[in-house]
Formats: C-alpha cells, structure tokens, sequence
C-alpha cells in the first residue's frame, strides 16, 4: 500500500506519513487543490486529506479519519468526517513525534456514552423505564453488555 499526494501538496519540516494516507484534491482546475501540511505533522495510516486546506504545525491527524476542513495547530482529528480536538497539553517543536496512535479520542463513544448515562439518571427520576422492550445501556469500564445486541 502506497502513499498518494497531489502534484500541489506542500508538507512542512519532520512530517510521518504512514502507509495508505492521500493528500487529494478535491477538483480538476488548475492551480492550488491539495493540502498543505505544517511542520511535526503525524498523518496515521488510511487517512485521507482532501483539498486545499492547511493542517496546522503539530498536530495529528488519526488512521483512516477524512479531513475535509482546515485544522488550526495543536489539534488532533479523528474520524469521519474528521473531527478536531484541541490538545489538553500542547505539542512542542523540541518533543519527540507523536506516534502513541492507541491514545486517540472516541468522540462519539464519549458522547454516545454520556447521553445514555444522563438517560438513565433521568429515567430512574420518572421511576424507571417502563418499556417491556430492551434499550441500549451505557457501557461499563468500556465493555458493552446486556441483551441490547443480537449477536
């Protein structure tokens, strides 16, 4: 598996591309169409960066996540469409690259998680959930379980 960037990329200084990342255009016209890459980028494998957009210095771009809009530096995207999150602990010109790639976040499994924890809070205030039918519990340390699923 090969890396594809565009004839109008620009990747700054110490730049990781890992295996199957594409830096695309997103049109045929001629002129700038291809992302442009700041320094200490890290692009995880599969991932997909798509037109002219500026991925800011030290940040860090998730496997397989599709970004279609500029990412200010400092920021982490994931998924797809490509979601930013700003770094709790800024990212330095002197620190090693950022390669941890199991330390990405789970945007929607945190959201989704927080919603059905505030659901059942809400239903044991109006005495449970009456429904005879299974519905979906928050996951707990980070497995999901009950009869919610047909496997």
């Amino acid at each position: 598996m090969g890396v594809v960037i565009g004839e109008t990329a620009e990747i700054g200084a110490d730049v990781t591309l890992y295996h199957g990342v594409t830096l695309g255009g997103t049109s045929l016209e001629k002129g700038k169409r291809h992302p442009t890459l700041g320094d200490r980028v890290v692009v995880g494998a599969g991932a997909k960066v798509l037109g002219n957009i500026e991925i800011g210095s030290d940040s860090r771009i998730g496997a397989n996540a599709v970004v279609v809009k500029p990412v200010p530096p400092n920021s982490v995207v994931v998924g797809v469409p490509g979601q930013i999150v700003s770094r709790s602990k800024p990212h330095r010109a002197t620190d090693a690259p950022d390669l941890n790639h199991a330390t990405l976040p789970d945007l929607m499994g945190v959201s989704l998680t927080s919603l059905l924890n505030r659901m059942e809070i809400l239903e044991k205030k109006l005495d449970g959930h009456k429904s005879a039918e299974p519905h979906l519990h928050a996951p707990q340390a980070g497995t999901w379980r009950g009869e919610d699923f047909s496997i």
